[in-house]
């Protein structure tokens, strides 16, 4: 099984590309999408949308996992996210690609064994997990690649 791996943003996104072999999971891409700020929201929405569309047709997935959306202080990135995971959605949906959310806590749980793990501990563990090959820049790689991670370890089968 091959699946996309989203931490949704638009400053950065996080995007990772797993699949299962042979009951291991196998860390095939993982990369974070910065937009500059200087440049329009609706720009910058496409950017993102154009980049998860590249590796859906470039990896073929057979899901899309995404961390929901948890409340923020700031409420304009609050929205702002949450149109990102609605075109990121979208582009799954459209090409009849299930998607599945998962909650930051169901995420620090099943890559760290605890819901409270900070992101030193989720990354540590992710490392023990996956063979992960480069330096990653941004903590945005490593979440959406928890994401993959979480979305493998609950579909075992």
């Amino acid at each position: 099984m091959r699946i996309l791996a989203i931490d949704p943003g638009y400053g950065r996104c996080g995007m990772a590309i797993l699949e299962r072999e042979d009951r291991k999971d196998i860390l095939v891409y993982s990369g974070c999408l910065e937009t500059d700020a200087k440049v329009d929201f609706p720009l910058r929405l496409a950017a993102v949308a154009a980049e998860c569309s590249r590796l859906i047709e470039k990896y073929a997935p057979a899901a899309l996992a995404i961390e929901k959306l948890y409340f923020s202080a700031n409420k304009k990135t609050a929205m702002r996210v949450s149109e990102v995971r609605g075109a990121l959605i979208g582009s799954a949906a459209e090409r009849g690609i299930p998607v599945f959310e998962y909650t930051p806590g169901e995420i620090k749980s099943a890559t760290a064994g605890s819901g409270s793990a900070d992101k030193t501990q989720i990354a540590k563990m992710l490392h023990a997990l996956v063979k992960i090959e480069k330096k990653i820049k941004y903590d945005d790689e490593y979440d959406a690649i928890a994401v993959g991670v979480t979305h493998l370890a609950r579909h075992r089968t």
